[in-house]
């Protein structure tokens, strides 16, 4: 796993077609914004787990 650090504004390329970006929202907190092909599927790490749980049971 690499693990880097990144300041709102700053980004990271995955290949060179998808781009994970830091953004600050009004609140303070962090937040990625993903730009990706229409077909690569991006799911939320809670979701991710709940359907693989689902799967193995």
């Amino acid at each position: 796993m690499l693990v880097v650090g990144r300041k709102p504004g700053e980004y990271v390329m995955i290949g060179e077609e998808i781009m994970v970006k830091v953004v600050k929202s009004e609140d303070g907190n962090l937040r990625l914004a993903i730009d990706a092909p229409k077909e690569v599927r991006i799911v939320r790490g809670e979701l991710y787990e709940e359907q693989n749980n689902k799967w193995k049971s």
